[in-house]
Formats: C-alpha cells, structure tokens, sequence
C-alpha cells in the first residue's frame, strides 16, 4: 500500500474479511468507508471506529474523493457502485490483491490454505504466536474468544491470515510461510477440473520464497506433485511415520478433547492438549506447529498456545443444552468436513447424534452430490434444510428434496427428512429429541438459527 493517505471504499464492508482490511487501513490513517446491506455487529464496530457506512449499494454512493474502491469474488460488474467507480475512472481492486499487499509488508507472513481448515489453522497459529509473545498481526475468518475479533492489529513483522483458493485468490500472495492442509474438489464453478484446482495449489506453493516454507498434508493424493520442483523448505504433517510433523499416542477423552504427542523428524517435540474434538484438529494443529516452530516458537509456546484455543465461532461451537439435549453448530459444509465433524461426535457421550444440516450453494451441491449423499453414515437421524444460496440463482433446479431422495435410495435404513422452513425444523427436533441426544446443526449459511431457536424455546 502506498504511504499517501488515500479515502478508500469498501463494497461488502461486514464481510469477515473485508472488515478486517477495513479496520487495519484506517488505523493507519486512510479514509475508509463502505457499503453493505445491512447493519450487523460487523458494521456496528466499524462505526464505531469512525467509518462510515452505506446500507444499499447506490451509485452515488461512490463519491468523487474516493481514490480506491475495494470488492470482492460476490461483487458482480454490474453492481451499481463498481460500475459507477469504472465511470468516474476510480482505481479498483479486488479484496484478495489488497490483501496480498498488505501481506508483502510483513516479513513473516502465514498463509493457511486448504479445501477446509483454514480458519481453525489460522486461529491455531495466531494463538501459539500469542503465547510466544511475537505481536502477530491477525486476520482470520471467524470471531477467535481470545481477541474478541476476526482481527488483531500487531506491531511486528508477523501476520497471519487466511488464502482462499476460490476465484484463484491465493495466488495473489506471497507468503514467508504457506500451509496446505488439503487439497479436494470444491469451487467447481470456478476451477471446472480436480486437475486444475491441483495446479492452484500447486502455483500458490511455489509462491514462497527460497528461505521460507511450505507445510503440507502427507494424506494429499500424490503429494509429491504438489511439492515437485519447490525451492523452498518442504515439511509434511500427519499421523503416518513418514511425516515430519506426526501425532503419537493419541488419546479422545471423554469430553470430546484430545491429547498426543508431537514428534519432530523422529525426535520428541512437546505433548499437546487440545480442548477441540476429532483426528482432523490433531494434524491441524501439527500444521499450525510446523508453521510456528519455523518462526521461532517453543515446544512450551505450543503447549499454551494450543491449550488456549476453544475453538472459533461457528467451529464445533456449543451452542448450549437444554432439557438434557446438547446443541452444537459447526461451519461444515464439504462432505469431508461434514465426516470429520461427525466423526468427532463419537468421543462425545450422547444417545443419538442428531444432524440438522444445510447445504451451501447449488454448484457445489450438484458438483458434489454423490459425495455429500455418503457424507452422513455416523449420523442417527439426518435433517435436511433446503440449500443456502450465498451469491448463486438456482439455474440447476436442484433441491435438498433430491439430496434426501438420493440418501434414502442409498442408505435406506437412514431416517433423512426434508424441511424448507427452520420453524418447522426446530418443531420436529424439539419434539422428537430425547434427553441426553446430541443436535448438531452443520452448514456455512444460517443453519445455526435452529439450534438458538430451539435452546430459546
């Protein structure tokens, strides 16, 4: 970024990232302002950072003193305020450039990638960085309990940040440190191939410099594809002996935590104790150690680190319990999430697992339909919502009636039931769950919604 003070606009100012560009710009002195649809926590706060903002997207929005207008993958060219930038000859950028910019600013700077994970690694990393007193600069895609925000505005050369692979945006930067936690099919609209999604993971590796290093899943399907031809510091994380970061010992309590010991190369590193659930947060936090063990932090800052983080909001979130029913909301929405997650749901004593899930996006429900028809084995009873639509029309005509019709023919001894509307959905639940069951409301919408409805009741 330039050091001129310039007034800079943000189309999409709530969004979980753009609202933490927003705030980091404007403590440096830039003039920022914004637009978004509605008043939410998000827009309060800013506010109250003296930004103001827009609610609507209006042209005159998109006044003659603004000299960068700021937009996202959601933002369409024929958005009023876009057009009215091009019009009037206002620089544009899109969200992922600006934040790659930032990025080259700080010497020591993480990129948490993945199909998914990236917000539970980020939080990972930021808190180990936390405990070892390295000031980080932080931007993470989730309310994280231990700064009370999505953003923490450090004063080092430490910045850790999300790099999502959609629309290609991670390829935008450069990080001294780049983490891989998976590589899978998702964002078909955009990537069309598996192949060519590889070849995105494969680019953004090769974006760390020399000195700097890549921390990759040895569970990636031919992961020395990935890694060929890197020049960079290569280490892989992963339960099996061939990774250099590996888990030993590993123990699920009771209560949903875990406890394991890392090794190192072979060598006894520290013993960690997670208070999150589930086999794939152990190898998420091998990743976040790897990461911050390369830039300096102790087995002990691990230890604290680690032992710190509850988790983030909308991650295995409980919710609440209510007449002996327990509530938890997850952000799950692949089906290889929506496995882990349920997976995890075993180490938590309960009489029966019930899933309350909403799928996200028509593309990726009809690109993954088969998949996500596999994804529930581990859950009793199955809830369908219909899909959330985010940024898509439904030109496929495509349902969660189908996806329940495709689960049943599949598994028909899966009691699956479709519901349209949440009212109806927290109905059925609150009427049909016993002392003792476990409700799990699982999507990247508003699924969440339900669970607080039926606690409120």
């Amino acid at each position: 970024m330039t050091q001129t003070k310039e007034h800079i606009y943000f189309i999409g100012i709530g969004g979980i990232s753009m609202s933490g560009l927003a705030e980091i710009l404007a403590s440096r002195g830039h003039q920022v302002s914004g637009t978004d649809v509605k008043e939410t926590a998000v827009t309060k706060h800013l506010q109250s950072l003296g930004i103001h903002i827009n609610f609507g997207h209006r042209a005159e929005n998109i006044t003659d003193d603004i000299t960068l207008v700021v937009y996202t993958a959601a933002i369409h060219d024929d958005n009023p305020e876009l057009r009215a930038a091009h019009e009037k000859g206002i620089r544009v950028t899109d969200r992922a450039h600006l934040l790659g910019q930032i990025m080259d600013e700080y010497h020591d700077s993480v990129a948490v990638s993945g199909t998914h994970g990236k917000t539970t690694t980020t939080s990972m990393v930021s808190e180990i960085l936390l405990a070892a007193e390295k000031d980080p600069t932080i931007t993470v895609g989730g309310i994280l309990p231990t700064i009370g925000s999505n953003l923490r505005i450090g004063n080092s050369p430490y910045f850790v940040a999300e790099a999502c692979e959609y629309f290609d945006s991670f390829l935008q930067f450069n990080p001294f440190i780049a983490i891989i936690l998976n590589v899978e099919s998702d964002h078909l609209d955009y990537f069309k191939t598996p192949e060519n999604i590889r070849r995105s993971f494969h680019a953004f590796a090769q974006r760390v410099p020399d000195n700097g290093l890549l921390v990759i899943s040895e569970k990636i399907d031919n992961v020395e594809e990935l890694t060929d031809g890197l020049t960079c510091h290569v280490e892989t994380f992963g339960l099996s002996e061939k990774a250099n970061w590996r888990a030993e010992n590993i123990v699920h309590e009771a209560d949903g935590r875990n406890s394991f010991d890392v090794y190192h190369n072979g060598e006894f590193f520290t013993t960690i104790h997670l208070h999150i659930p589930g086999e794939h947060n152990i190898t998420n936090a091998l990743a976040a150690i790897g990461a911050s063990a390369f830039l300096g932090a102790a087995p002990e800052d691990c230890v604290k680190g680690l032992h710190h983080y509850t988790g983030t909001e909308r991650r295995f979130q409980l919710k609440g319990k209510k007449d002996g029913i327990t509530v938890i909301d997850d952000y799950a929405h692949h089906p290889t999430e929506i496995k882990a997650t349920l997976a995890a749901c075993q180490n938590i004593p309960h009489n029966k697992l019930w899933c309350v899930f909403q799928p996200h996006t028509y593309t990726r429900t009809l690109a993954l339909f088969d998949e996500f028809a596999d994804a529930f084995e581990k859950a009793d009873e199955l809830v369908l919502a219909e899909i959330y639509a985010a940024r898509e029309k439904n030109i496929y005509k495509i349902s969660s009636a189908q996806l329940a019709d495709k689960i049943k023919e599949s598994h028909p001894d899966k009691k699956v039931t479709f519901m349209q509307d949440f009212n109806s959905i927290a109905d059925y639940v609150e009427s049909s769950a016993d002392k003792g069951d476990l409700v799990l409301t699982m999507g990247a919408g508003d699924i969440y919604k339900v669970g607080e409805m039926i606690l409120e009741r």
